[in-house]
């Protein structure tokens, strides 16, 4: 079944991690999808890494969907309104939009006080962060609007209710994920009058790329990890959370959402979908209830 047959989307920040499991899995439900990000086969960002736009796309295809790749900084204004009135012109219409843009990994110093951090790190992380998101918001959503139904997920790390109580180990980088929140509630506002919907949705754990290269696991082997932090048994594929973003843009009542923070544990049990391997991690209530408890690394009952 592919329930999104007919929809448009743009995933803004597909290029790999979360942005690339959400583009894949909008493409396995039907819809057609834009994938953008910095990165491609004939120029690498900042970042120095391997995946590229044109990979993500190809996914998007194989998977049943149409996924087209545009290479664009979603900081420079014209590129974005160039993109948003090239779907235009080909499409008519956008249902879905997901601001996954991100690009902090680098920028942020962990567990150091806010003078001791990299104050141009710090600014460009917040820029990457929430500027980006602004500005793609604001050339996307006049057409988003044209229909009713439509979808804003603003994708962050950690619930609203987590991150109120948990302070995330550098001032920039807590505020850009707090931001983000704050914005998909004010999003929520803009939204209501047309019939539309935002969220914030944050994954759990997240096997990205980056991740998997960090413990020095593939995904084929990821559970050797564990062997070197324990409660990395509770994490999950970039497609988990593609899937809750799948199953919000399908539901027909998708409003009942407006302006809420979701995790991608959270939507499992709703809608009853799973990770790839049948599973259903819930990573939020496994680091509340088991890790930050002292309990020993269990992850029955959590996934």
């Amino acid at each position: 079944m592919q329930p999104l047959q007919g929809k448009v989307a743009l995933v803004a920040g597909g290029t790999r991690g979360a942005g690339r499991g959400i583009a894949v899995e909008l493409g396995a439900a039907g819809a057609t999808v834009y994938v953008t990000g910095r990165t491609t086969r004939t120029q690498i960002s900042e970042y120095n890494r391997p995946e590229t736009i044109e990979d993500t796309a190809e996914l998007v295809n194989e998977a049943g969907g149409i996924g087209i790749p545009v290479q664009v900084d979603h900081l420079q204004s014209e590129q974005v309104k160039a993109l948003i009135t090239r779907i235009e012109q080909e499409q008519g219409r956008l249902d879905i939009l997901v601001n996954d843009i991100w690009g902090g990994e680098l920028l942020t110093d962990w567990n150091v006080p806010v003078w001791e951090h990299s104050l141009d790190n710090g600014l460009r992380l917040l820029r990457l962060a929430v500027d980006t998101h602004l500005i793609t918001s604001h050339y996307a959503l006049p057409l988003l609007i044209r229909q009713a139904g439509g979808l804003v997920v603003e994708m962050t790390d950690g619930t609203a209710e987590y991150n109120q109580s948990h302070y995330r180990l550098s001032l920039f980088y807590d505020l850009a994920k707090t931001a983000v929140s704050r914005m998909a509630w004010g999003l929520s506002h803009d939204l209501k009058p047309h019939a539309c919907t935002a969220v914030s949705l944050t994954p759990g754990w997240m096997r990205s790329e980056m991740m998997l290269e960090h413990f020095g696991v593939t995904e084929s082997n990821w559970e050797d990890a564990t062997k070197q932090e324990p409660h990395f048994g509770i994490s999950e594929t970039p497609f988990y959370v593609g899937r809750a973003v799948a199953a919000l843009a399908a539901d027909e009542d998708k409003a009942r959402w407006n302006g809420h923070s979701l995790s991608s544990g959270q939507l499992a049990q709703v809608y009853g979908f799973t990770d790839r391997d049948g599973s259903r991690p819930d990573c939020f209530r496994y680091l509340v209830e088991v890790q930050e408890a002292g309990k020993p690394a269990q992850t029955e009952g959590y996934r």
